[in-house]
């Protein structure tokens, strides 16, 4: 058995830059994955957590404390390993060299492929036993989530225990961890019987709605535009509401709509469609619709977002077709292409809907009417058909997150997010589950129902790129879609009309063999009231809710409605708290959201950081006194971060270890010209001893900055970059001030938690701008010469925050647990955006002002702040404040003459100051445009001219290829002292590779005389 004192290797080193290149890649990973079986938000890499849980097991071979029997038999076990290098023959019989042998099989074993190796399982499981016995220590994960913790668990041979708040959580949690792994070998073979036979039966209920072309062709999809009606006087066409035109856009391949004005007398005019093959992308039309605004393609009128909302919201979202007593379509949902496969012909072909598609549709809408005038009249027994449990919470939610944004558009219930022919085939598939013989097969099919209702709904996409729909849950939100994919019985596009069945039978091949030699109890349980005995746990490794970042809850609900109806009865799909609420849990939920009330009280950050305590505190009571913890954390913003150490430190826990791991796709959609994180901060926990001192604050505070650089300094060699490195820095921070029970100054006022940060933030701040801008920034402090001005440090400091860590594996983009949560109702669907790099406003407020920043006096000069996000304004944005009306041609066209004239020498000026025709050398005046005064609500007035604002002239004149008057401005600047250039080079190392900016400060430097 491991000593109590004795540290784990967790505790002292770990693999990062391997296993971060492992735990990112495994998110393009697809066979036999168990997030393949369903999807759940936020599901740690099984890489990461195999990893840090192997390295929270086994002690440390150099720590005095370690047994050397384990140190013994860790040896003999990696000497018999199959394939070991031969270095390790020696290396392994010093005590650092068995250390770093076992960190290096921790980070092969990260590898995907390795994982399964029965050689690497073997030998993984031999070096627990090794360390613990024949009982490892139990793993306790009371935010079980997706399962990832407990599964690895399992692969190393540990029992596990494994609990979550959320129904659909437990219901994964309990198929994979308990199910499965206890059902014989020939469960795949039975699932794949039972999906086939009930994909065949409703195939043929449904034949009619799905029907195929005259000459052979099946559809596999349908695509929708909803519509509104334009409002502009003498016209009225509808307007089908279209991200894009394009139907097929591979290289090679092109396909896309074409459109024409029909106008008839006495009628409004109508748009036509034809699918033509474009020559270039300039042939096809942007979209009609673009942050809710929507452009007529008859008269060009611009309808405003409050009236597109208003007449979708008339039509409960209008996701669905409007027809006449005739049959024939008036309004609602547009069909404006049908995707086929032809009999022989390789490839999806495109053709235009007609009368026949549009007659399925209506047979569609009357069955449906018929299911629920059946319900109704049968004295509405059990569950609605279709789910009518609302959409609606208290309040909307301030974070825009969840369920929100749909809700505008009227759809109140979940039943809204789906045409009339996809709510009859989830029905169907539902009815026929239901008929099974409860079984782990029926439960399965019940979990594939609820991926085809994530790919078969009105808020499905349409990808042109791959010919194929893109699943609602691309996001961590429910967005809304103006143009939409319905898939039909004949798709085998991931996730519908259980296409999922093979994806199913391969997680089922692969979790099975991890349960042969430990088990998994899983239980529906609050965290912060958990109901596993005190001290029994050895380990506690648990990856909670990141403040506001994922409505769980809310989202969950939209599988939760469908699996309550194929699984009735089923106790593990209740609310435990509430017996009248039809939903998930969402008053104990631990996360922000004031859409929602606790206890009479909106659950904002308050809420979190109390429940989080709550959750941390009964962590600390169920490990043993030799146990250890590990929590894994990821949020951008501060408070973020601060409400949960807060919670962390509360409940008596001290930080032993912090390991940041890229766990994220850099290609995701969150991750583009902003600072989104990569990495999850892993930290390593401990008890707090009782008899913790009270800590001196200015010992601290001596301690701090020593720490932090020595981090910085590590975590950059393993690739660790920008605002992951920012909050990683945080972990080993917080082991200086969570070894003491309190911490206190001279005068014994006791320091909070909040103001410890605030020092942390500045620390790594000035480390940063030591690093980039050279060693004289730390005289900026005293008020030395020689550093640069706020603007420059402000824009550096920014450029090192917006780093992206190395080392991510780049995926396809379509990364369905780490998206975005933007409503697409509020994006530019045109293609265009703010141009500009961002940051959130609290990060860069923590920053700037323990350095003495102030923000407001750089507001749109450098900055301009919206939403509570930051934008660093691009350089050509600053063309007019620098130069004036009159633009740097002029200015560079008086340069020029200045060289050529070979007068009044340009050392000390910056911009020249025009006075009738003619322009004068000036020193910087109280302006920074090139003519005129200042403006009395110029937010720059009296600041004068910076070095940051002559690197952006060089930059400019650059970019209108003025040459020789860059040169003019760069030889002055050479005599006026080491600061240009020294700024120049720093931001060109800071800018990203392929950026404007950074091509012309590149193309700039080479014009410095060497």
């Amino acid at each position: 058995m491991i000593p109590k004192e004795c540290k784990r290797l967790a505790e002292v080193d770990f693999p990062i830059a391997e296993v971060s290149r492992q735990a990112a890649r495994e998110k393009s990973i697809r066979h036999g994955h168990p997030s393949t079986l369903h999807l759940w938000w936020a599901r740690r890499p099984l890489a990461s957590c195999r990893a840090v849980l192997m390295a929270l097991l086994l002690p440390d071979p150099c720590d005095e404390h370690c047994p050397e029997a384990f140190k013994e038999e860790a040896q003999e076990i990696l000497l018999d390993m199959q394939g070991r290098p031969r270095e390790w023959d020696t290396a392994i019989k010093s005590n650092e060299g068995l250390r770093q042998i076992v960190l290096k099989f921790i980070a092969d074993f990260a590898d995907w492929d390795n994982a399964a190796k029965n050689d690497y399982l073997k030998t993984a499981r031999a070096l627990v036993k090794a360390a613990h016995g024949e009982e490892p220590p139990l793993v306790v994960d009371p935010f079980a989530g997706g399962g990832s913790i407990p599964l690895e668990a399992l692969r190393l041979g540990c029992e596990a225990f494994a609990s979550d708040l959320n129904p659909v959580a437990c219901l994964i949690l309990k198929v994979m961890l308990e199910d499965i792994p206890r059902h014989g070998p020939g469960l795949a073979e039975e699932l794949r019987r039972v999906g086939d036979e009930i994909k065949r039966q409703v195939e043929q209920e449904l034949a009619d709605l799905y029907p195929k072309d005259q000459d052979g062709a099946t559809p596999i999809a349908y695509l929708w535009a909803r519509t509104v009606r334009c409002e502009a006087p003498n016209c009225g066409a509808q307007i089908p509401l279209m991200r894009s035109f394009w139907l097929c856009k591979k290289t090679k391949r092109k396909r896309a709509l074409r459109h024409r004005v029909e106008r008839r007398e006495g009628e409004p005019p109508s748009v036509e469609f034809e699918v033509f093959e474009p020559k270039t992308d300039k042939e096809v039309r942007g979209g009609t619709v673009a942050q809710a605004r929507a452009t007529c393609l008859c008269c060009g009128a611009v309808l405003p977002p409050e009236r597109v909302r208003a007449q979708l919201a008339a039509q409960r979202g209008g996701a669905d077709v409007i027809f006449d007593v005739a049959g024939r379509r008036t309004g609602g949902a547009r069909m404006t292409a049908v995707v086929t496969l032809k009999p022989g012909q390789a490839g999806r072909h495109y053709r235009l809907p007609t009368d026949v598609d549009y007659v399925a549709v209506r047979k569609a809408k009357e069955r449906v009417a018929q299911v629920l005038q059946e319900w109704k009249s049968g004295g509405k027994q059990g569950l609605c058909p279709v789910p009518d449990e609302t959409l609606n919470p208290i309040r909307p939610s301030p974070n825009a997150r969840g369920l929100s944004a749909v809700t505008r558009y009227a759809m109140s219930a979940f039943g809204d997010l789906y045409t009339a022919r996809q709510k009859l085939a989830l029905v169907e598939f539902g009815r026929s589950t239901v008929k099974l013989t409860p079984s782990l097969q029926q439960t399965l099919i019940a979990l594939l129902l609820g991926r085809m209702a994530d790919g078969n709904n009105s808020l499905a996409r349409w990808e042109s790129g791959a010919e194929n729909p893109v699943n609602l849950f691309a996001r961590q939100a429910v967005p809304m879609v103006w143009d939409f994919c319905e898939s039909t019985s004949k798709s085998n596009a991931r996730g519908v009309f259980l296409s999922g069945v093979d994806a199913a039978c391969k997680v089922i091949n692969y979790t099975r063999e991890l349960g042969k030699t430990a088990s998994c109890q899983v239980q529906q349980a609050d965290a912060t009231d958990h109901p596993f005995p005190d001290q029994a746990a050895g380990i506690w490794f648990t990856d909670p809710p990141y403040y506001d970042a994922i409505p769980y809850a809310d989202l969950s609900d939209f599988f939760l409605v469908w699996l309550k109806r194929t699984l009735p009865n089923r106790a593990i799909l209740c609310d435990p708290f509430d017996t009248v609420n039809p939903l998930s849990p969402k008053q104990r939920e631990c996360v922000w959201n004031r859409a929602y009330d606790s206890e009479g009280r909106p659950k904002d950050a308050a809420f979190f950081e109390a429940t989080i305590s709550k959750a941390f505190k009964k962590g600390h009571r169920i490990l043993s006194s030799d146990g250890i913890g590990a929590v894994v954390f990821a949020h951008q913003s501060t408070e973020g971060w601060e409400a949960f150490l807060s919670g962390l430190v509360e409940a008596g826990w001290t930080v032993t270890g912090s390991w940041p791991i890229a766990t994220e796709m850099a290609s995701r959609i969150r991750a583009r010209d902003n600072a989104s994180l990569a990495t999850s901060v892993h930290l390593i926990c401990r008890p707090r001893p009782e008899d913790s001192p009270i800590g001196d604050w200015a010992d601290v505070l001596r301690e701090l900055p020593l720490r932090v650089a020595d981090w910085i300094e590590r975590l950059q060699a393993e690739g660790i970059r920008g605002a992951d490195l920012v909050f990683a820095c945080i972990g080993p921070a917080l082991e200086i001030f969570s070894r003491y029970r309190a911490v206190e100054t001279a005068e014994g006022n006791r320091i909070g938690l909040p103001e410890y940060l605030e020092k942390v933030w500045e620390v790594v701040g000035r480390a940063a701008l030591q690093q980039v801008l050279g060693t004289a920034e730390a005289r900026a402090r005293n008020g030395l010469s020689g550093a640069l001005e706020e603007d420059a440090r402000l824009t550096a400091l920014f450029l090192w925050t917006l780093q992206a860590t190395a080392g991510k594996e780049r995926g396809d983009g379509k990364d369905t647990e780490a998206g975005d949560a933007v409503d697409e109702a509020d994006e530019d669907e045109s293609g265009s955006k703010v141009q500009g790099f961002s940051l959130g406003f609290d990060l860069v407020r923590r920053f700037a002002q323990p350095l003495g920043i102030e923000l407001g006096k750089w507001e749109k000069r450098t900055i301009e702040t919206k939403k509570g996000v930051v934008r660093l304004l691009p350089v050509a944005e600053r063309a007019t404040q620098l130069f004036g009306e009159k633009g740097a041609q002029a200015i560079a066209t008086w340069l020029e003459q200045k060289m050529a004239s070979n007068t009044d020498p340009l050392q000390g000026v910056l911009f020249p100051l025009q006075e009738d025709t003619a322009f004068v050398v000036r020193e910087p005046q109280p302006q920074y445009g090139a003519v005129g005064e200042a403006a009395d609500d110029d937010p720059a007035a009296g600041q004068g001219t910076t070095t940051l604002d002559r690197v952006h002239t060089g930059m400019l004149l650059q970019a209108g290829g003025r040459t020789n008057a860059l040169r003019v401005l760069v030889k002055a600047e050479q005599e006026r002292g080491p600061e240009f250039l020294r700024l120049a080079n720093a931001l060109s190392a800071l800018y990203p590779q392929g950026c404007d900016e950074k091509r012309l400060l590149d193309a700039m430097l080479l014009a410095v005389p060497r």
